[in-house]
């Protein structure tokens, strides 16, 4: 199987379904940013940390191709003329954003409270769990704004939210973990 097609080469790419778009089209930036994040998400699984977050970073990034290929799907494209769905594969629904969810409140368990904003840092690994939070937040802002155009699932949207949270959450658990100072965010005083 040939990487190259030749077929974006004058600026546009397909979506799935055959629809050509350019390459700047709020799709494919909304898409290629959960590739991005994606990408963040096996850097932090490739550090030093627990097996259970190991194991819930690999169902996310499952997810996130899942979430990739909704986006990467127009509307219009979802229902093939016999009725059938485009993608047959399992969609991002209320079980993925319970599972973020689940997630979070099983890491809390063990987290000191939270008194202040936390500034990102202290080791490397929680940086890149803050890293992959913004591009996660950057990433739902450009769903958000593909959904104004036109419509996307609503579950992509909550996902995307949660998964933020998730991200920074998992920086805090990894902090403590690594044992790792938390800066707190104290505005100095003029």
């Amino acid at each position: 199987m040939k990487i190259y097609t030749k077929t974006g080469d004058k600026g546009t790419t397909a979506l799935f379904g055959g629809t050509r778009v350019p390459k700047y089209h709020l799709r494919i930036e909304s898409y290629g940013t959960v590739d991005e994040l994606n990408s963040y998400i096996g850097l932090i699984r490739d550090q030093q940390i627990d097996e259970v977050s190991k194991n819930a970073l690999i169902k996310i990034q499952d997810e996130l191709f899942t979430l990739g290929a909704m986006l990467a799907t127009p509307p219009e494209k979802e229902v093939l003329k016999n009725g059938k769905e485009r993608l047959n594969i399992p969609k991002i629904n209320q079980e993925s954003i319970d599972f973020l969810e689940n997630e979070m409140d099983t890491m809390n368990e063990t987290l000191p409270p939270m008194t202040h904003f936390i500034l990102p840092g202290g080791h490397q690994t929680v940086s890149f769990c803050h890293i992959a939070r913004c591009v996660c937040r950057r990433t739902e802002r450009l769903a958000v704004a593909l959904h104004e155009e036109e419509p996307v699932d609503t579950s992509i949207l909550m996902y995307l939210n949660r998964l933020s949270d998730y991200l920074f959450v998992l920086a805090r658990k990894l902090s403590l973990l690594l044992q790792a100072e938390e800066v707190k965010w104290i505005p100095t005083k003029l």
